[in-house]
């Protein structure tokens, strides 16, 4: 797509800010210890799970008529099915005329489970898998994750009723594995395969030595333009981090386009109405459901996430991209937010 029209696409969404994704941090507990969690989850989360009648009251604020086709609640946690009432979240959900998808590690994830997912209204899934068995355990601090996602990812991929696809931290100890893990991802039958790299934020920010190098961030680029190049039942791609210059539509369908606060909210554990979860919930929260209409939140305020002008700071105020970037994406401006933590685009121009 031409960069001006994409622009001014862009501009479009943004005065209509349409609500059409919803993510529920339905809980932070979670079975697993990865090194790489952005919100620092755990079994024994100082959180309670947020009770479904408390998200529901919000989700109800939504008028019936402003509720857009198709409309997607997103579970996602911690580990959404360490809640013994996923399936009535899920039902519940369903039963309003929206949508309701899941991430999930896949440790749990059965062919019971399935069946029951499916009875609930499950119409999409997201389950991670980072590196093979050794590295993925490694990251993910559990001796059975690998096999435990590996099954869970043969059975969701045979399932024809999911909107199936698989996500993958990228760091420095599994960038040499991924032509083995698309080799074993095709097998598995899996349609598609989205990439993305480690932000230096909750516990990953203690664990520097996970994050590329420029020729690092680069060599990942042309890996995902080669898988895309030679096509294949396995769609390819990098997720929506950042403005990559020279690798824009390359990697990606489309252009760099954050939608955080312009098509996806989120309601968090506490009840803070945010954009996605990982972005900085001190610094950009808009209100509370507990305090705010959910509606009135996403209509009158979210103006952090719709005019990026703030954002103009540091390397971001001298930038020529930045009319297309717009400071990258929002989950990359935590604490101070004098800059971005990453900026992809500087790696990969400082290397060429």
């Amino acid at each position: 797509m031409n960069t001006w029209l994409f622009r001014r696409f862009r501009d479009a969404e943004i005065r209509v800010h349409e609500l059409n994704y919803l993510f529920w941090e339905c809980t932070t507990r979670c079975n697993l210890h990865c090194r790489h969690c952005g919100s620092d989850c755990s079994m024994n989360s100082r959180e309670k799970d947020m009770p479904l009648e408390h998200f529901l009251q919000a989700l109800d604020t939504i008028p019936k008529k402003d509720i857009p086709n198709p409309f997607t609640v997103v579970l996602t946690g911690g580990e959404p099915l360490l809640r013994p009432d996923i399936t009535d979240c899920g039902r519940a959900i369903r039963q309003r005329g929206m949508g309701w998808s899941m991430v999930s590690n896949g440790f749990f994830y059965n062919a019971d489970m399935q069946q029951k997912l499916l009875q609930a209204g499950l119409g999409a899934l997201t389950i991670s898998l980072d590196g093979l068995e050794e590295e993925h355990n490694w990251l993910r601090g559990h001796p059975e994750s690998y096999s435990r996602a590996v099954q869970a990812i043969g059975l969701a991929a045979r399932c024809p009723r999911i909107a199936f696809d698989v996500v993958t931290c990228v760091t420095r100890r599994n960038l040499a594995q991924l032509p083995e893990l698309h080799k074993l991802l095709s097998g598995l039958g899996v349609p598609q395969w989205r990439l993305f790299t480690v932000i230096p934020i909750g516990r990953a920010a203690g664990n520097p030595d996970m994050i590329l190098t420029p020729e690092e961030l680069t060599q990942l680029m042309e890996f995902i333009k080669a898988r895309r190049k030679e096509g294949g039942p396995l769609k390819t791609l990098f997720s929506c981090e950042g403005f990559l210059g020279p690798y824009e539509q390359v990697v990606r369908d489309t252009p760099f386009f954050c939608h955080a606060g312009v098509n996806i909210a989120s309601v968090l554990i506490d009840g803070r109405i945010c954009a996605c979860p990982d972005i900085d919930r001190d610094v950009f929260s808009q209100g509370s459901i507990y305090t705010d209409s959910l509606w009135e939140v996403w209509q009158n305020r979210f103006q952090p996430f719709r005019n990026h002008d703030w954002a103009r700071k540091g390397a971001c105020s001298t930038c020529r991209q930045f009319r297309n970037c717009l400071g990258g994406g929002m989950h990359n401006w935590h604490g101070s937010c004098e800059g971005p933590l990453t900026c992809p685009y500087h790696d990969i121009t400082s290397v060429s």
